[in-house]
């Protein structure tokens, strides 16, 4: 039984990984309604950076959108879904949502999440970053946007870079509101405790 609706966007930033891994993760649940929207520059990314084609990743939701499908349901806000992540978003897909210039699927959709109260994740992926970046990001989180760069984390020790990209997806649809696929919580680490500073050798 479907208890929930999540749409996943992937824009033309590098790092495709994560929205791909987001998308395995809810693929393996069977109560979450998944919609995906692939932009152009996004399936060209998906393409190049992880060998994967729109068709395959359609394998792995329930409704893959058009970047152009202007009326598809999510673009509306009588149609409720719980959560949406764009993973990666990149400075234009942000940039659309910070100023609500809606003239795709993903920002129309991202723009329904601002107005309805809902929840909207945008994994924004560019270093450095200027003031202009800063501006935009600073926009979107005062409409109300979670702003969270794929950011990665080294105290779990990852072995690979996949677990680099697992734990940093897991992260994003925990603060998304899917706290069930939130990776092992931290359980602290008091070996140093009151060791004191220390050097490089």
């Amino acid at each position: 039984m479907i208890s929930r609706r999540v749409v996943v966007a992937i824009t033309g930033a590098s790092g495709a990984a994560y929205g791909v891994r987001i998308l395995e993760l809810l693929a393996y649940r069977p109560d979450v309604e998944v919609h995906l929207v692939l932009s152009k520059a996004g399936a060209v990314t998906v393409r190049h950076e992880c060998g994967l084609s729109p068709a395959d990743l359609g394998k792995l939701v329930t409704v893959h959108h058009r970047p152009g499908e202007i009326g598809a349901s999510i673009a509306s806000g009588s149609f409720p879904v719980d959560a949406m992540l764009v993973a990666p978003c990149s400075i234009k897909t942000l940039s659309a949502i910070a100023w609500s210039y809606t003239d795709d699927l993903v920002s129309r959709a991202a723009d329904v999440c601002l107005k309805e109260g809902r929840p909207l994740l945008l994994m924004v992926r560019e270093t450095p970053l200027h003031l202009g970046h800063l501006r935009a990001m600073t926009a979107a989180a005062e409409a109300g946007a979670i702003i969270a760069p794929p950011v990665p984390a080294f105290y779990p020790h990852p072995a690979t870079v996949d677990d680099l990209v697992d734990h940093t997806a897991r992260r994003a649809l925990a603060r998304a509101g899917l706290r069930e696929l939130a990776p092992p919580a931290w359980q602290g680490d008091l070996s140093r405790e009151g060791s004191g500073p220390r050097t490089r050798p």
